[in-house]
């Protein structure tokens, strides 16, 4: 990404109509547990549709260096050879994991019961990140950790010699820190039983259990539920298709809603109802949004997305939806910035620990472009002015966020100035086809001057 002084700014001007079919890439989420499985798995398994963006590029890296064989043989299709439950070896290098919350946080957890030390680090944003949220909790299968004060990165990770299987509470609604935790649970003897009293993703557990492993999950009264998983796990492998990310797909998504006369679709999309979020209230607040062509591929709902531009309206958005569309808070509060009337977003804490604090960075942003909107420790109230009524014309700092950055830009297609943001290189991290495409649907975009 070249040297962190040297940013690429970008702005966007109001658009014209946009058409056209948007292909986002694959699933983040899914692409990162797809090459930790299959490296723990015994044997090839074949993945198609993998994103091949910065963080999985990292994470496949890593996967590489702990001894499985990960190949590139085409776009999007890879292929792993892995070495089985506690079959990594000592990496001889550090592992670097670039911007990636989920993929250092998933291997930490792969890591902590296979008696091998590794050395964790990434770039200045992941640096600052919370790891004591899932360090402490791998310290009760035996794992010892050496981090910075505050559980920060880089630090050492010394998996446990031998691994008991835990019951354990995660208090935090993150499905990064679930998923680390059921990865080490693989090669604890027994049965590990981990509860969440809110919802969140369920994607490991669904490929857990395609790749062979004795998995279960129960809802539990309180709203939650309790995922079961017996260890010293014997994977087997299997072949993945990688729907296209909901949270790529929410970007060309907001700026047809937002363009005038604009028509697009998107296929392929994942649909999984944990990851639905933003579509629910997108609806409610009166986005023209048509699922076509709903089916099931790898344990997945996937379906086509037809988009056309709509007037909306300010709503009041359920906190315990927060958890499946955590990811989409920065564009929906752009796209409250043009609603009529007032969007209120609560249940969001989780936002001010992701690769900026997104609550802060979202709310600034929003004011640098004439938005009224009030910010709350939990969350956002947004004063929407309509189709026609964001100023625009301001230069965003992005704070190294690529959700930030995508979406601003969206923000300038339909502001009535163009709005720039400080930099673009780390959109490579998630979705690094986002400028041609949106080019492609008919953004315009260009380099400012000094």
């Amino acid at each position: 990404m070249g040297q962190m002084s040297s940013q690429l700014p970008l702005a966007a001007r109001r658009a014209g109509r946009l058409s056209g079919k948007a292909q986002v890439p694959g699933d983040k989420s899914i692409s990162h547990r797809a090459l930790i499985l299959g490296a723990l798995a015994v044997g090839e398994t074949q993945i198609s549709g993998l994103l091949e963006a910065e963080d999985v590029v990292n994470t496949a890296g890593a996967m590489r260096q702990l001894g499985a064989t990960v190949v590139r043989e085409g776009d999007g299709a890879w292929r792993v050879w892995g070495v089985g439950v506690g079959g990594f070896s000592e990496p001889e290098n550090i592992l670097d994991f670039g911007n990636s919350g989920t993929g250092s946080r998933l291997v930490m957890g792969a890591v902590a019961t296979t008696p091998i030390t590794a050395v964790f680090t990434g770039d200045e944003s992941l640096r600052r990140r919370p790891m004591r949220r899932v360090l402490e909790p791998l310290s009760l299968f035996g794992a010892h950790a050496t981090a910075r004060d505050g559980g920060l990165l880089p630090l050492t990770l010394r998996g446990a010699e031998t691994a008991v299987a835990i019951d354990h509470e995660v208090t935090v609604a993150s499905a990064q820190v679930k998923s680390a935790l059921l990865l080490a649970a693989l090669n604890a003897v027994g049965r590990s039983r981990i509860t969440q009293t809110v919802l969140t993703r369920d994607h490991t557990e669904k490929m857990l259990k395609a790749f062979g492993a004795e998995i279960a999950v129960e809802p539990l009264d309180s709203g939650g539920e309790a995922v079961t998983l017996m260890g010293e796990a014997e994977l087997r492998p299997t072949d993945i298709v990688v729907p296209r990310d909901p949270s790529s797909a929410a970007f060309p998504l907001a700026a047809a809603l937002l363009v005038p006369d604009s028509e697009i679709t998107i296929p392929g999309v994942l649909l999984n109802p944990r990851r639905t979020g933003l579509l629910e209230t997108l609806t409610e607040m009166g986005a023209d949004i048509n699922v076509e062509n709903l089916r099931e591929s790898g344990g997945e709902t996937v379906g086509d997305l037809a988009v056309r531009a709509s007037t909306l309206k300010g709503v009041e958005v359920p906190a315990e939806r927060a958890p499946s569309m955590i990811d989409e808070y920065p564009i929906l509060s752009v796209l409250a910035a043009f609603a009529e009337g007032r969007t209120v977003m609560r249940g969001l804490e989780e936002l001010r620990v992701k690769e900026s604090d997104r609550l802060s960075a979202v709310a600034n942003g929003l004011k640098r472009i004439g938005v009224g909107v009030e910010e709350l420790p939990d969350g956002l109230v947004v004063e929407g002015r309509g189709l026609d009524g964001v100023a625009g014309g301001a230069r965003i700092t992005t704070h190294m966020d690529h959700r930030i950055a995508m979406s601003f830009l969206i923000a300038g297609m339909a502001a009535r100035q163009a709005v720039t943001v400080d930099d673009t290189r780390m959109i490579a991290t998630s979705f690094p086809e986002f400028e041609i495409l949106m080019r492609n649907l008919g953004a315009r975009f260009l380099v400012p001057t000094a």
